[in-house]
């Protein structure tokens, strides 16, 4: 084992606490990365303030990027030095789901996250929790080979974090998600970063119009800088009739990237006849929903659901990184701010203000 230091989850509804931890060694499939950047997200803060169950104590953070230390004797695609990105599901590659294209329903996840002793420990020798068996809180954590991505070398670490979660969650969810067809419409409820990354991919997709709604206006200036043709302030009147207004009867296609029954309610309330209305943000456990049976029957709307970009995160993710260096894919925009890691508790309070889109947490400093 190792020593290092990690922000802990000991309560909820508490600071995280940084502390030193032990690591494990890798696992025959596992490598060690020394973690440089971790991005900030809205996940995170579902755990913390225990909207999502957790144990305790547990390290969170997912959004993570950084270098290989050392692998596992089976470990062939990585060695030391390689700069890498999470790929937050890993799978068995072998269900059917893993088969069909849709490693994000892989049946035998909890099988390959298991591990014959903990990865993370207090230096007492008490077992530590890890968010989604990553816990990137840490300067060092463990994953699956098939669970990090090579990055080019001109992708920065500080960005490329982004790619792990927000980007794959949030083009993803246009590309695998909902299909989003060329010359269709779109709408965004919710411009943080998982939707200023929907709002990127449905430029990418060739969307003819792009309506961001959120109730900030610094994140709907934001907005239009990512691709969005049209802006609405959620707060500001009725949001279903103004972009009835701008565009007619709806909009093709409807993403909802905050993550409650009202924002979700509005998605697919903004959705015209036949079009598709697509669920990202992830709603507090116990949360449902009501909406009018006759939106499915006489109007033929869809309701998805889309779960890390409904793909295969590894491809993804390199193609991604592929627009990043080719200009088409904005991810130093998003990044608004880096902290060091003594401030990550800050971090998460400038997450409420509107002029953040992601703030990234440099483990180094």
């Amino acid at each position: 084992m190792i020593e290092t230091r990690a922000a802990v989850l000991t309560e909820i509804g508490e600071p995280l606490e940084l502390t030193t931890i032990r690591v494990d060694e890798p696992e025959p499939h596992e490598v060690r990365v020394a973690v440089t950047h971790v991005g900030l997200c809205h996940s995170d803060l579902h755990y913390m303030t225990g909207t999502v169950p957790t144990g305790l104590p547990v390290v969170v953070g997912h959004e993570v990027a950084g270098v290989v230390e050392s692998v596992g004797s089976d470990v062939t695609s990585l060695r030391p030095g390689d700069r890498v990105t999470g790929a937050l599901t890993p799978s068995c590659g072998r269900c059917s789901y893993c088969e069909a294209g849709r490693s994000t329903q892989c049946l035998r996840l909890d099988e390959v996250r298991r591990r014959n002793r903990a990865a993370f420990e207090t230096t007492d020798g008490r077992p530590i929790e890890r968010l989604a068996a990553i816990g990137a809180f840490s300067r060092h954590i463990l994953l699956r080979e098939n669970a990090l991505v090579k990055l080019p070398d001109d992708v920065p670490l500080h960005v490329g974090c982004l790619l792990s979660c927000c980007i794959i969650t949030g083009v993803g969810a246009v590309f695998r998600g909902a299909e989003v067809r060329p010359g269709s419409t779109v709408a965004v409820v919710g411009c943080g970063g998982v939707g200023s990354a929907i709002i990127q991919g449905a430029r990418l997709a060739g969307a003819s119009a792009i309506v961001a709604v959120d109730l900030d206006d610094d994140r709907l200036k934001a907005a239009r800088g990512y691709g969005a043709t049209h802006v609405v302030n959620g707060g500001a009147g009725d949001t279903v009739e103004e972009l009835h207004r701008l565009l007619g009867d709806g909009v093709d296609y409807a993403f909802e990237a905050v993550g409650s029954a009202r924002t979700a309610q509005l998605a697919m309330a903004l959705v015209r006849p036949a079009g598709t209305a697509c669920l990202v943000g992830i709603a507090p456990a116990g949360t449902e929903l009501s909406v009018p049976a006759l939106d499915f029957f006489f109007a033929e709307k869809r309701l998805i659901g889309s779960y890390m970009g409904s793909g295969q995160a590894r491809e993804d993710i390199a193609q991604f990184a592929r627009l990043y260096q080719q200009g088409r894919l904005l991810l130093d925009e998003m990044v608004t701010r880096v902290i060091p890691f003594a401030e990550i508790n800050e971090g998460f309070e400038l997450m409420k203000s509107g002029d953040v889109t992601r703030v990234v947490v440099d483990l180094r400093s």
